[in-house]
């Protein structure tokens, strides 16, 4: 437990710590060298950003860990690893990484999703998905001969789901008897849909119906509407989603505009 948390502090600090004030009160005094406070300090939000509480015992954990690394980044640094070609490397993908972080922490610092635009999203999906939804049952092969007697045998007495668990190439439904579930129509695609909606609950295609799966033996189950949730069930999901598009489009906007030759 101990090690796994400070192998991943190592990992944190070394994206994580900032420059630190000369006067800063120290943790301790490491081969007459004083180790600021703040590193401390630095280490415990990375902890805390990661979700986990910082116990008491937790702290202690870091401040060893902040000695121990001390301890060993003088070693490295009387050993001149510093000047090393993969040291500089790797520092240099490291201030990367923390320079673009930061360039997209500032832009969504100054570009926030406002409730307006959580409002029209949320409008938009209501009115894509309102109406009415369906809930139908198929039976999917790949030759029309064979839908064909499918549907022979069902109006003869056999049991729709018995078939659609032996014979359907849909692995999904199939093992379910068929069931698809309740779903908006346009989910579906479009041959799907045309025949699914114009049956009558319960009934079934009296012809198979071809799309690019193969032939649908289709029974429409029940019909209801839309049951959709309220703008405050998922209001965090939809902010989170339209701050992802602004970022992925504050992106593509740098990218578009950067001359690469």
């Amino acid at each position: 437990m101990k090690k796994q948390l400070l192998s991943g502090l190592v990992a944190a600090a070394v994206l994580g710590t900032l420059a630190l004030p000369v006067s800063a009160q120290n943790v301790a005094i490491v081969n007459g060298k004083a180790v600021p406070k703040e590193r401390v300090e630095a280490l415990k939000q990375q902890v805390e950003r990661s979700g986990r509480p910082v116990t008491p015992d937790i702290e202690g954990q870091i401040k060893e860990e902040v000695i121990t690394r001390e301890i060993f980044m003088q070693e490295a640094q009387k050993r001149g690893l510093e000047g090393s070609a993969d040291y500089k490397a790797q520092m240099d993908l490291a201030r990367q990484t923390i320079l673009i972080r930061e360039l997209f922490a500032d832009y969504q610092k100054k570009n926030p999703v406002t409730d307006a635009e959580i409002q029209a999203e949320y409008d938009k999906f209501v009115a894509a998905n309102s109406g009415k939804e369906y809930k139908a049952s198929h039976i999917l092969v790949e030759k029309e001969a064979d839908a064909k007697a499918i549907i022979a045998s069902i109006k003869k007495g056999a049991k729709f789901e018995d078939i659609a668990k032996k014979q359907s190439k849909d692995p999904g439904s199939g093992a379910k008897g068929g069931d698809l579930d309740w779903a908006n129509p346009s989910s579906y695609v479009s041959e799907f849909t045309e025949a699914l909606v114009k049956l009558q609950k319960g009934k079934m295609t009296d012809a198979p119906v071809k799309s690019q799966f193969g032939w649908h033996v289709i029974r429409l189950d029940d019909v209801r509407q839309a049951e959709l949730p309220k703008l405050e069930e998922v209001k965090p999901q939809v902010a989170q989603q339209l701050q992802q598009q602004k970022l992925a489009k504050f992106q593509e906007d740098l990218r578009a505009k950067a001359k690469v030759e």
